[in-house]
């Protein structure tokens, strides 16, 4: 039986997650009992088939929780219905190197610490160090055994006050604070360039105007063409990977937190069965469940605006994603998907060198705005030329 189940397909897997979705409220009216979890529960024959309803439910679950809505049960969405199962009491939470603590209740205790003051990080439901040190910080405060553990009595102390006190997000605050002291010159910013893909990994191979073409040798250049774009402002920048590999998102990550980053852009390129799906994409860390990076959304907007001013490419709109890659990155990061290869009209514009030109040049000019977030005066969409940006630099 195949590891992803669609729409017609039986299984005890689709009659659980059904169930699970009762359990979440995403799915109402469901017949079955699901105030309470059994370890082997039986199923009527007519609960394992995969119906359309279901697919619209899954759907509704995955776009609230950050991930592609494909109405499909695979290993993905199956790990966050796990995860969303999990309600603040169930279990203890302690930090566990290597093997993290994932789950709603973690986000419930993330969001309690934050509001309290406690903890300063995304809200992303994984207890890790920093999770940890805000529970010990908090128990230390209260007068409890500060051992970072999360049992009863610390979910008790923190309920009892959560209830009471309300505030900002200390990481949105951070966030907006540490573009605000920055200031408006890109000089000296540092900023991670990911092209996807790499190495024997190339991706669709696509007919240009000059030949045949890899997605990968496209995403390079439009990295390379990007990156000598921002030296010449006077940035730092790195590549997150050699030509010649394709490291994992935790790898990607990794160098972008080693090199201290202030941003992050991903490049990525798309294809659908359907050659009619088009247009260009920007995603930013966040979801419904948890909190969103603010300068990460903000810059998503920017990037949006600045390609489609500048480009045939369909503005297919900025949005909050929980992916591995933007969840890892301590930076506010974006992911942008250029086009779909597999679109007659994006590929033409993806192809052309001079297009490529067109796409690095909107990138850093929203970047540029980003920093000028403070300013009284701010360029107009797709009027800021990289020539114009640099007499600006050079005139600050």
């Amino acid at each position: 039986m195949s590891n992803v189940l669609s729409v017609g397909d039986r299984s005890p897997r689709v009659a659980e997650v059904r169930t699970t979705l009762a359990r979440l409220g995403v799915i109402e009216g469901y017949a079955r009992d699901v105030s309470a979890k059994t370890e082997s529960p039986k199923f009527h024959e007519e609960e394992t088939l995969f119906d359309e309803d279901l697919s619209f439910s899954i759907k509704s679950f995955q776009q609230a929780r950050g991930i592609v809505p494909s109405g499909l049960i695979d290993d993905l969405t199956l790990r966050v219905l796990r995860e969303a199962s999990y309600t603040l009491g169930t279990r203890v939470l302690s930090y566990q190197p290597g093997n993290q603590l994932v789950g709603d209740d973690v986000v419930e205790i993330q969001t309690q610490l934050q509001e309290l003051g406690f903890y300063t990080d995304r809200v992303d439901g994984h207890f890790g160090e920093i999770t940890h040190k805000a529970v010990m910080n908090y128990q230390l405060n209260y007068g409890m055994q500060a051992d970072g553990i999360c049992g009863p009595e610390t979910i008790r102390a923190l309920s009892r006050l959560g209830l009471r006190i309300k505030g900002g997000s200390a990481q949105a605050i951070r966030e907006r604070e540490r573009m605000r002291s920055a200031g408006p010159r890109l000089a000296g910013k540092r900023v991670v360039i990911d092209p996807a893909l790499g190495g024997s990994n190339k991706g669709q191979l696509v007919k240009g105007p000059y030949g045949e073409i890899s997605e990968s040798e496209i995403l390079w250049d439009l990295a390379t063409r990007l990156e000598g774009r921002m030296i010449a402002a006077g940035m730092e920048t790195i590549l997150s990977r050699p030509h010649m590999d394709d490291p994992s998102s935790r790898d990607r990550a990794s160098i972008a937190n080693a090199f201290g980053a202030d941003l992050m852009l991903s490049l990525k390129c798309d294809s659908y069965p359907n050659e009619k799906a088009n247009g260009v994409a920007s995603f930013y860390f966040g979801s419904e469940n948890g909190t969103n990076s603010l300068t990460g959304e903000t810059l998503s907007g920017y990037v949006q605006k600045e390609i489609v001013a500048r480009t045939p490419l369909t503005n297919c709109g900025s949005h909050a994603r929980t992916w591995e890659l933007l969840r890892l990155t301590r930076m506010p990061m974006v992911e942008i998907v250029t086009g779909y290869l597999t679109n007659p009209g994006d590929l033409a514009v993806l192809t052309d060198p001079k297009m490529r030109d067109r796409i690095a040049e909107a990138i850093v000019v929203a970047v540029k705005r980003l920093y000028l977030l403070d300013e009284a005066e701010q360029p107009k969409t797709g009027s800021f030329k990289f020539s114009e940006l640099l007499k600006s630099e050079n005139a600050s």
